[in-house]
C-alpha cells in the first residue's frame, strides 16, 4: 500500500501518523520496578488492508504526589521496511490537588536514518522552555513563549483524560498542549457507549479534536484528518484510571486502529492478543 507513494509524501504522512499515535498512547512509564503503582499496556496498531504498522508499549507510574510516563513505539512488518521507526517519549511531573503539573518531557526518535531530539522543561513560575533538534525542514509558524505558558506535554494530557474520565464519568475536557515542536489545543467530548468484542459491558467512547495554534507547516493550514480521533475506555483496573482499549484516527491513507493487546498492573494480568 505504501511503497508506490513519493518519499516526501510518505515522510510527512508517517510523521503525522506516528506523532498522533504517540499522543494517543495515554500512558507511559519510566520502568522502575520498585514503584508500587505501575501499569503496563501493549497496543498493536493496524491500518489499511490489515497492515501491522506499529507496536506501542506503554505504562504509568503514580504515587500520591508524583507521576512519570514513557511510551515506546516500534514499526512492524512492511512498515518497518519503509519507515524504520524507533521512538521513546518520557514525561514526569507532580500531582497537586488532583491536578497533573508537568516538570519535564524528553523525546528521542529514529526514523529512516534521522535522529530527532526534543526537550521541554517546566519551571515552577510557569515558564516553559524547549529545544528541538534538528529544526524543521520546512517553514512553520513559530511558537512564542507566551503560547507555551500554561501548557502540558502530550503524555500528561492523555493521562489527565484517563483520570478525568474515571473521576467524573465524562470525556468533556479541554487542554492546551505543547509537544516541544507544536502548540495545539485538545478537546474531548462524549460519544454514545459501545460494546467491543471480548469486553464485558459497554465502553466509554470519547471523540478527540485538535485545534492547531503554532509550530505547524505554514502551507498546511486548516483541519486535517489527523486532527480527529476516537478513543474507547473501559474500567479494567481498580483505582483512578480508565484504560484505553481501542484508539482510532484518520490519516492520508485511511483509518488506523490501535487495540489493547496486553495489560498488567494493580493485580490485573490480561492478554487479549499475541
Amino acid at each position: 500500500m505504501l511503497a508506490w507513494m513519493p518519499r516526501s509524501r510518505r515522510s510527512r504522512a508517517y510523521r503525522k501518523t506516528v506523532s498522533l499515535l504517540l499522543a494517543l498512547a495515554l500512558f507511559g512509564a519510566p520502568g522502575q520496578a520498585a514503584e508500587p503503582d505501575s501499569i503496563y499496556l501493549r497496543f498493536e496498531v493496524f491500518g489499511g488492508p490489515g497492515l501491522h504498522f506499529l507496536t506501542l508499549q506503554v505504562s504509568v507510574d503514580q504515587s500520591k504526589e508524583h507521576y512519570s510516563l514513557v511510551v515506546d513505539a516500534e514499526t512492524r512488518s512492511l512498515a518497518d521496511l519503509f519507515v524504520d521507526l524507533r521512538s521513546r517519549i518520557e514525561a514526569r511531573g507532580r500531582i497537586s490537588a488532583n491536578v497533573l503539573l508537568p516538570e519535564a518531557m524528553r523525546a528521542e526518535t529514529h526514523r529512516r536514518g534521522v535522529d530527532l531530539h526534543t526537550r521541554v522543561d517546566y519551571a515552577v513560575d510557569g515558564t516553559v522552555t524547549a529545544e528541538a533538534k534538528p529544526p524543521p525542514d520546512r517553514p512553520v509558524t513559530p511558537v512564542t513563549p507566551a503560547q507555551m505558558r500554561g501548557t502540558v506535554d502530550q503524555l500528561t494530557a492523555y493521562l489527565a483524560l484517563a483520570r478525568h474520565l474515571a473521576g467524573h464519568g465524562s470525556c468533556a475536557l479541554a487542554l492546551a498542549v505543547f509537544d516541544g515542536r507544536r502548540r495545539y489545543d485538545l478537546s474531548f467530548t462524549d460519544l454514545d457507549p459501545e460494546i467491543l468484542p471480548g469486553l464485558a459491558g459497554p465502553t466509554r467512547v470519547c471523540r478527540m479534536s485538535r485545534r492547531r495554534i503554532a509550530g505547524f507547516p505554514v502551507d498546511r493550514g486548516g483541519t486535517e484528518t489527523t486532527d480527529q480521533g476516537k478513543l474507547w475506555f473501559a474500567r479494567l483496573i481498580p483505582g483512578d484510571l480508565m484504560v484505553p482499549v481501542r484508539m482510532e484516527f484518520g490519516s492520508e491513507f485511511g483509518i488506523f486502529t490501535a487495540d489493547l493487546a496486553e495489560l498488567r498492573g494493580r493485580g490485573v494480568d490480561l492478554r487479549f492478543t499475541e
